[in-house]
């Protein structure tokens, strides 16, 4: 057990935690708060690896976070735009969106199905004399969380994102308030894609290498992550929903990780995942189902006991 625990285990567990919690995020922005179903996250997250990566490999690491955030950016608008512009449902804009991206891809790859930065500087190299060779990747991977969890928090409060809020929760109330929501959906879904290109951004320059199946089931991994947020942590305020996508995102991690360490085969990892996304999905209705059983039980009990009485 006391291996499974180890403080190995736990660190690199909180660092892909950390880095997969911008997908999360991302998700938060548009599933939770806009109510629109990006399915375009796997070719986002894979766009920004593979743009990071080519442009850290030209030796700009620190670069390389701020034009992948720009590539996601470009696919958010492009996701935006089959919505607003041209009528096509979010669900639908999403698959042809993951799909172009798939070409997009391999295109910024260079036509190859992967591509090595272990010859190249990272963000996460040019930090690990500052902090140390156990701490440097938690440590940068949770400033950067940090950073964007304070953006994200500024930014719904101010006038432009509460118009967006408001967009998720009644478009016909926004527009009858003279507010443009295919505006404010287009803004909404380009921040969410630059989160998740930047997470796609830090991955590439953790593990040093990019793959073009990289992304691949991400949007099901961020949602379980979300639900398992707002299942332990609630959803009554945006900071409450933040720290719980956060944390939700490292508790998956925290479970992948113990699969690992039981020598679980990486073929069965994907069926792992989605046991926990199943998991973590059913556990709201579980729990309303499991309170709404102990009041019917306390009922029948009550009246029970009024029948004896009588």
């Amino acid at each position: 057990m006391s291996s499974l625990l180890s403080l190995p285990v736990a660190i690199s567990a909180f660092e892909l935690g950390f880095i997969y919690a911008l997908v999360a995020l991302a998700l938060f922005l548009s599933y939770s708060i806009l109510n629109i179903a990006d399915l375009s996250t796997d070719g986002c997250f894979t766009l920004g690896c593979a743009v990071g990566a080519q442009v850290a490999i030209m030796g700009h690491p620190v670069l390389a976070l701020f034009v992948a955030m720009a590539a996601g950016v470009c696919s958010g608008y492009v996701m935006s735009f089959l919505q607003t512009k041209l009528g096509v449902e979010s669900i639908l804009a999403g698959i042809i969106v993951n799909t172009g991206l798939y070409t997009v891809n391999l295109a910024v790859m260079g036509f190859s199905s992967n591509l090595s930065l272990f010859k190249c500087e990272t963000i996460y190299s040019l930090t690990k004399d500052w902090f140390g060779p156990d701490w440097y990747k938690l440590v940068v991977s949770a400033a950067i969380v940090v950073v964007v969890c304070m953006f994200l928090k500024w930014f719904l409060g101010t006038r432009l994102g509460l118009s967006i809020r408001a967009t998720g929760d009644n478009e016909d109330m926004v527009r009858a308030s003279s507010i443009n929501p295919g505006f404010t959906i287009t803004v909404g879904l380009c921040v969410s894609g630059a989160m998740t290109a930047l997470s796609g951004c830090l991955i590439g320059q953790y593990q040093k290498s990019c793959d073009i199946n990289l992304g691949t089931g991400m949007v099901t991994i961020a949602l379980a992550s979300l639900i398992i947020g707002e299942t332990l942590v609630g959803k009554r305020t945006v900071t409450r929903r933040m720290i719980g996508a956060v944390l939700g995102s490292c508790i998956y991690r925290f479970v992948i990780a113990i699969a690992l360490r039981l020598h679980m085969p990486t073929e069965c990892l994907k069926l792992v995942s989605a046991v926990i996304v199943a998991i973590a999905i059913a556990a709201p209705y579980l729990k309303d189902r499991a309170v709404f059983q102990k009041r019917k039980l306390a009922a029948a009990s009550a009246a029970k006991g009024g029948r004896k009485s009588c």
